[in-house]
């Protein structure tokens, strides 16, 4: 518990300031969080989750599906959080709602991209694969695993520590950069698959949609990895760093960026390219099926006239 010069505590599960008694400078942000920006932003992951439900329930992707869907309600509920706290920026129940939720929600769909490489590579070329793609399950999500106690340990830690106290800091960092050192090794593994893809003469024969798929995919891995350096660095001098209390800065490199992910999985969707594939190969089944009973179907005998 730290008590400020003005005798009030400022930070903590047991601090005493209100807007009336305290600046909003002496809060743990240093500010009251923008209205607006929060709320857009619970518009656009409600939004999301809705179209993900529905490509979900379409497409019968499920394990996506559900993925992409706790990022959302992740996002929404830390970003109602936030709501909270502009009413009492010395809310502490909110401040951790918001720093658990916000910071864990990508890891969920991180998930559900792991999985979409290995199927990549078993639906387009399974021998360009470096190793067996099911491998990609066992080492990938166990880590991701790792990296969503590391986020929640350490948020919950915190609950019980004042902001001197950075044991449960260093644990939420040391799962962001989990989360840093797995995505760098799946976007080198994607692109490496991607180019030998490539140099096959694969990309030439692949459809715009296929293309736009792979494009998406990795644009929401690449602006996902951007976002997790920047949760680094942020919390690299604890709770009264300088970049921690950038509200701009937050809402640019962590809500836009993450808001642009999830919304680049909807064009980076498997169901797009796997199931409608199962689909055509179905059509073009049924449409064979339908000719071959056409041919082998005999002639109308024409009827004999009466003389």
């Amino acid at each position: 518990m730290a008590v400020g010069d003005d005798g009030f505590i400022h930070f903590g599960p047991e601090a005493n300031c209100t807007l009336e008694l305290c600046q909003v400078e002496d809060s743990v942000y240093g500010y009251r969080p923008s209205i607006p920006a929060n709320v857009l932003f619970i518009i656009f992951y409600s939004l999301a989750a809705i179209v993900h439900v529905y490509l979900g329930i379409r497409w019968r992707t499920r394990w996506f599906m559900w993925c992409v869907l706790v990022t959302c309600l992740h996002e929404v509920v830390g970003y109602v959080g936030r709501i909270m706290l502009y009413n009492d920026p010395w809310d502490f129940t909110a401040f951790m709602i918001n720093i658990i939720a916000i910071t864990q929600a990508p890891v969920f769909y991180c998930a559900a991209i792991y999985v979409t490489l290995a199927q990549s590579i078993n639906h387009f070329s399974p021998d360009l694969a470096r190793f067996p793609p099911r491998l990609l399950y066992w080492t990938f999500i166990p880590c991701d695993i790792t990296s969503l106690v590391l986020q929640g340990t350490g948020g919950g830690m915190t609950a019980d520590s004042s902001a001197e106290n950075e044991a449960g800091l260093r644990i939420t960092r040391a799962g962001l950069i989990l989360q840093i050192v797995t995505l760098f090794i799946f976007l080198a593994l994607f692109g490496d698959f991607l180019w030998r893809y490539k140099q096959r003469g694969g990309m030439k024969k692949a459809v715009r949609r296929e293309k736009l798929f792979f494009g998406f995919v990795m644009l929401a891995s690449v602006l996902t990895f951007a976002r997790c350096i920047y949760r680094v660095a942020e919390l690299k001098d604890g709770y009264r760093g300088e970049l921690f209390r950038d509200e701009p800065l937050f809402i640019v490199l962590e809500g836009v960026l993450v808001v642009l992910s999830v919304f680049a999985l909807c064009i980076g969707h498997p169901g797009l390219v796997f199931r409608s594939h199962e689909r055509s190969r179905m059509d073009g089944m049924t449409v064979q099926s339908s000719g071959e009973s056409q041919t082998s179907r005999p002639d109308p005998v024409e009827p004999k006239s009466e003389v």
